[in-house]
């Protein structure tokens, strides 16, 4: 969303009227992000301006993640390094172990530090327990009092678990197929009728093509008009500098 819709706290042009002119059952926001909340994420919207959202049109990492869990082993432990909307995600399918988890489980925001990853490592190689990252992104964008910045990711964070283990984590966010799949479900939608709109082709675009999905990338976020595709994703079916023309085109060819 953060590209797309807003940039920290300013929304986009065009973006509260692309979304209105979306049935609210036939939207989903969908984020790598696992730092915040559905509920979070929903209020966000609401402030800036967005009209009729709730957490039920929201579906992160986060949630994905605990989803994944709780269908490979029902009351899973978990071990979490990451922020607050990790935690609650995990909270309801599992309960935390420090001591004997079955998953070490790697979001984003603060949390990260000796300690954490002293623990985390050692409940890898000795007690056994499988390494899951939320989302592969080195880097996010964020924006701190009206400047922005470049934070590490889900991809940056977990890297110094895996060197010391030895293990790759188990990735659960875009491009990876379970985020997109989850976000069909709850829509009942098969990704024939879906289009995904994103910011950076190697993760929104890339995933959603692998699926079969319409894609649009937009070109408001860190992936500025101009550049090129990275190598290994096709062109997107819909590739716009805003919101504005993609309603245009929307418009005109749907």
């Amino acid at each position: 969303m953060d590209g797309i819709l807003y940039h920290g706290d300013s929304v986009l042009e065009g973006a509260t009227r692309f979304v209105s002119r979306i049935p609210r059952s036939r939207r989903l926001f969908v984020t790598n992000n696992p730092i915040r909340s559905p509920e979070n994420v929903a209020l966000k919207l609401s402030q800036l301006g967005f009209s009729d959202i709730d957490e039920s049109q929201v579906l992160t990492s986060a949630e994905a993640t605990a989803s994944w869990l709780a269908r490979q082993k029902p009351g899973f432990r978990y071990y979490a390094v990451g922020a607050e909307g990790l935690r609650l995600a995990l909270a309801r399918e599992g309960s935390e172990d420090c001591v004997s988890a079955d998953y070490v489980v790697i979001g984003e925001g603060p949390g990260i530090d000796f300690d954490s990853l002293t623990t985390g490592i050692n409940l890898v190689i000795h007690g056994g327990a499988q390494l899951v990252s939320t989302n592969p992104d080195a880097t996010v964008d964020e924006t701190r009092k009206g400047q922005h910045i470049v934070v590490p990711g889900g991809g940056a964070l977990v890297a110094p678990f895996e060197v010391a283990t030895g293990r790759k984590a188990v990735v659960i966010g875009k491009p990876e197929p379970l985020l997109y799949e989850m976000a069909m479900r709850r829509l009942g939608a098969a990704p024939a009728d879906c289009i995904m709109i994103g910011d950076r082709p190697d993760t929104d675009i890339l995933g959603a093509q692998r699926l079969g999905m319409r894609t649009a990338l937009v070109r408001t976020g860190r992936f500025s008009p101009g550049a090129t595709l990275p190598d290994g994703v096709a062109n997107p079916d819909w590739d716009v500098e805003s919101l504005t023309e993609l309603e245009v085109l929307l418009t005109n060819n749907l």
